[in-house]
């Protein structure tokens, strides 16, 4: 049964394998974002800005938290992918077990810094005064929802190791449908504004935890889940946080300044945190589309790598790059086309509205660069090169948008100027990616031609 939702990775057609592992992420990927959407479209029409406000001000600050959890969900990949492709069964079950007791350990934890932190962070990010109070309500709503939330990534990665993108799909179509609906009647009929929409986020997560838990349960391959034998195993400890710990790090150097960069727009009062929530959350789902490719490269990658084949392995990084420019280019125009129409899905408001299609004028004819310094990431990962990405993102992303918010913004104190931070810092990352492959890819075709000649 489960044979059938798994891909071989490692030989055939790698374009249209790897096009067919995207699709079903790129649809799970944007319901995910629904989720949120959904939160920021029904308290932006029914709730009004202020509530818009509190739902997008706590972006930055919950992805800085979790981030690093979450990251380790790419320990979980790699290492599937590797035993899975090269026959380590044994090896495989202890990581999908020390994953999933990562997950509720890790989970139960953030429940108890969210609450502890949710306002002194809130406070410390300069959040407007009349939207403190109901931010700091769907923060600590949004935190107890964090074990599910962690359960269902590694839940997901462990899936996609192997090809299955297809189920965790399923799961989130129904979790995403409960979740919409749970939004208007919780919202309109109970009238409960941010703590509605916060409460049915966390129902909608229980319910795909659940459903992926279910899923490996019943599992009859060798990626089986069974609550008997939940344990850590500490080398597989070591190698997740080993190549996972890095990733989440990456994502959390990006929160770091995008909590600096909230902060700033913050300082620009209510109107503008509401419109840069709505602009933000839409651009959610052109990142979630071409992020799809980023979990291809990693998947892909790290199969074929363990198998020795290193002709698809260079193939694999083209197709990749090509994928992302291609989508990340043709969504952006439609992105700038379609930017009064979408921002007044958000909000009525013509201010909120005009300063979101500031945002947007900016990052539709860039953010494929984005994508590309991102899929770029994810390839090296595949290779089992944690750290140099997230280096990368450190200095490249990470510290230039600081220094732009001490020195070019304290000289351009706008909107646009912030904004622009964004597509400059992607690009000089995408540069230095494209560099560090080209040595890695140098280094290991060479070790692999000196152990040709070696067994020879």
């Amino acid at each position: 049964m489960a044979k059938r939702y798994e891909m071989d990775m490692c030989s055939g057609a790698l374009a249209s394998k790897m096009l067919m592992f995207a699709i079903p992420l790129i649809i799970s990927s944007n319901l995910q974002l629904l989720f949120n959407a959904a939160d920021a479209i029904v308290v932006g029409r029914f709730a009004g800005s202020a509530s818009l406000a509190a739902v997008g001000s706590n972006g930055a600050l919950i992805n800085l938290i979790v981030n690093v959890f979450i990251g380790l969900s790419v320990g979980t990949n790699v290492l599937v992918a590797r035993y899975y492709a090269s026959d380590q069964y044994r090896e495989l079950s202890e990581v999908v077990h020390t994953s999933i007791a990562l997950g509720i350990s890790c989970g139960l934890g953030l429940i108890v810094v969210g609450q502890i932190l949710a306002r002194p962070a809130l406070e410390l990010m300069g959040v407007p005064e009349d939207v403190l109070p109901l931010s700091e309500l769907y923060l600590r709503i949004i935190f107890l929802g964090m074990p599910f939330m962690l359960l269902y990534n590694f839940g997901s990665a462990i899936l996609r190791a192997v090809g299955d993108t297809r189920r965790p799909l399923f799961f989130l179509i129904i979790a995403g449908v409960t979740n919409a609906v749970l939004n208007l009647v919780f919202v309109i009929v109970f009238h409960l504004d941010v703590a509605g929409v916060a409460i049915a986020t966390v129902i909608s997560q229980i319910i795909s935890c659940v459903l992926i838990l279910r899923c490996l349960l019943k599992s009859d391959s060798v990626y089986y889940f069974s609550w008997k034998e939940l344990h850590f195993t500490p080398v597989q400890v070591k190698q997740i946080a080993q190549l996972g710990i890095p990733a989440g790090l990456q994502g959390a150097l990006f929160s770091v300044s995008n909590v600096l960069i909230q902060s700033s727009i913050n300082s620009f009062g209510a109107t503008a945190v509401a419109a840069n929530s709505a602009a933000t959350n839409l651009e959610g789902f052109l990142f979630s589309t071409l992020n799809a490719f980023h979990q291809a490269a990693i998947s892909f990658t790290s199969q074929n790598l363990a198998r020795g084949l290193i002709h698809r392995v260079k193939k694999i990084r083209w197709i990749s790059i090509g994928y992302v420019l291609a989508l990340g280019i043709i969504l952006g125009i439609g992105f700038y086309l379609l930017r009064y129409a979408l921002m007044g899905i958000y909000s009525t408001d013509a201010e909120v509205i005009r300063l979101g299609v500031v945002r947007i004028e900016i990052f539709a004819f860039t953010y494929y660069l984005n994508s590309l310094q991102d899929v770029q990431a994810g390839f090296m990962r595949g290779l089992g090169k944690a750290i140099v990405p997230t280096g990368i993102t450190l200095i490249s992303v990470c510290g230039l948008r600081i220094v732009w918010i001490f020195t070019v913004f304290q000289q351009y104190r706008s909107l646009e100027c912030l904004y622009y931070s964004y597509p400059v810092s992607w690009a000089v990352a995408a540069v230095v990616d494209f560099i560090a492959i080209q040595y890695l890819l140098h280094k290991i075709s060479r070790s692999s031609q000196e152990k040709q000649t070696a067994t020879a």
